[in-house]
């Protein structure tokens, strides 16, 4: 694992133009291991206009050849794992099985499921006496998060090049070693120079050069409900194509057909996972009032169980963020039943897996989102009680449901205004849309729903 000094563009790694660099900090136990540039405008100039350059000649490029590509590039991810998952672990606090498994593992499985896109897809279709074509979107924008970092890069520059978009990468500042792992992986996959193009560098800066550049047809954005309306703001004065994942505070809505200790087991895992750090965590776990006080016990106790599994927060900042919330919880009438702001370690930027009890659905940390392991228990009378609690935030990303018949579970399911709901612990698809409802964000991705994302229509009538 070692930091480039340089930006990747038109195929090659070049200085960047100024000399400011980012720290890329090891929030496990807070030393530098890495410092990369911080790209500005000019930089992102130069990447959008070696990937406008490049553009005509990858969207001509038949699909069975982006396809071969992108086969390459999965290869080249899945040959790289041990260097993904000591990487993640190293900048993210990622623990190593979970890194390997999720982190490093799942972004294989997606790069793969657009290679086979790219060679499957129908990009021309007739309608009566029309051909459609379903061209390449442009030059793609994506500005990625840091709470998977590999994972989020894959499902927006894959089905970029997939559609035969070109790219440039801004990846998050706290975990672009990442990014350049992935650069080097993209190069070693035979991808034209230009067609992919990483330039490190700040949101504020970097980030908001390429949201407004003119060369730039489409904002592919991950990260928080604040940012994407800046971002969308950006790029809304050049009318560019957005697609925006934003935020969420989910709910895991408990039946009382259930089976209720794993349901509520199966809840507390969910939100522990990546330290509570995704954006469609079942940060709130409802549960019939009857049930209410077994399911609070069940839950402080499951959540005892991670104080030494889950890694650190990603920042200094993310765990004094995510402690305030705890605090204005109790300031709040919340009753803590495990966990609270106090840390668990003197050394690193860690927080204790924390439960909420007595919370009511007006109550900030319910109606937030905390982005750390934190999870809030909350009441339901009857099952429209249930729903309008769920369907009660701004949110509206994923959620679960859980009852003693599918059918049962799927009926409630049908009803919740949220884009993506586990049924019984449904495992997670690659190949199904992800992306939600409301201020959760604009478009899809993974699989078909999230190539068409980078696709534009035209018809040709005869």
């Amino acid at each position: 694992m070692k930091a480039h000094d340089d930006l990747y563009i038109d195929g090659a790694w070049r200085p960047a133009t100024g000399r400011d660099v980012i720290e890329v900090v090891n929030p496990a136990d807070e030393q530098v291991i890495g410092r990369v540039p911080a790209g500005d405008a000019q930089d992102v100039d130069a990447a959008v206009r070696a990937a406008r350059a490049a553009l005509p000649g990858w969207a001509a490029t038949p699909p069975a050849e982006r396809a071969a590509r992108l086969a390459a590039l999965r290869d080249a991810l899945a040959a790289r794992s041990d260097e993904f998952t000591e990487t993640i672990t190293a900048e993210l606090g990622s623990p190593p099985e979970f890194a390997r498994a999720v982190q490093a593992g799942l972004p294989v499985a997606v790069a793969g499921s657009y290679a086979e896109l790219a060679a499957t897809h129908a990009f021309e279709e007739k309608v009566g006496n029309s051909t459609v074509l379903h061209e390449p979107v442009g030059v793609v924008a994506a500005i990625t998060p840091w709470n998977y970092p590999l994972h989020q890069i894959v499902a927006k520059v894959a089905p970029a090049l997939a559609a035969g978009c070109a790219v440039v990468l801004k990846p998050a500042e706290n975990t672009p070693l990442t990014a350049q792992l992935f650069a080097e992986a993209v190069h070693e996959a035979g991808v034209p120079a230009g067609v992919f193009n990483l330039v490190t560098g700040l949101g504020p800066v970097a980030g908001q050069a390429l949201a407004e550049h003119p060369g730039v047809d489409l904002v592919s954005f991950t990260g928080s409900t604040a940012v994407g309306r800046r971002i969308g703001a950006a790029a809304g004065a050049g009318v560019k194509r957005v697609a925006l994942e934003l935020g969420g505070k989910s709910a895991n809505v408990i039946l009382p057909s259930a089976d209720l200790a794993k349901a509520v087991n199966v809840g507390v895992a969910n939100v522990m996972a990546n330290s509570g750090q995704t954006c469609s965590a079942w940060t709130r776990m409802l549960v019939h009032r009857d049930q209410y006080d077994e399911a609070v016990t069940l839950a402080a106790a499951a959540a005892a169980k991670y104080g030494d599994r889950i890694g650190p927060v990603v920042s200094e900042r993310q765990r004094d963020r995510v402690r305030g919330y705890i605090e204005k919880g109790v300031a709040e009438g919340a009753r803590l039943v495990a966990g609270g702001p106090e840390s668990p370690c003197e050394q690193g930027y860690f927080v204790s897996p924390t439960v909420f009890a007595d919370v009511t659905p007006d109550m900030t940390v319910a109606q937030e989102e905390i982005f750390g392991p934190v999870l809030c228990v909350l009441p339901y009378d009857d099952e429209d009680d249930a729903l309008r609690i769920a369907d009660g935030t701004v949110y509206g990303l994923a959620g679960a449901v859980w009852a003693g018949d599918e059918e049962e579970a799927a009926a409630f399911a049908r009803r919740m205004r949220t884009g993506q709901v586990d049924i019984n612990g449904g495992r997670f698809n690659p190949l199904a849309p992800f992306g939600g409802y409301k201020q959760s964000g604009v478009g899809r991705e993974l699989g078909a729903y999230g190539l068409a994302e980078y696709l534009q229509t035209k018809s040709l009538q005869f």
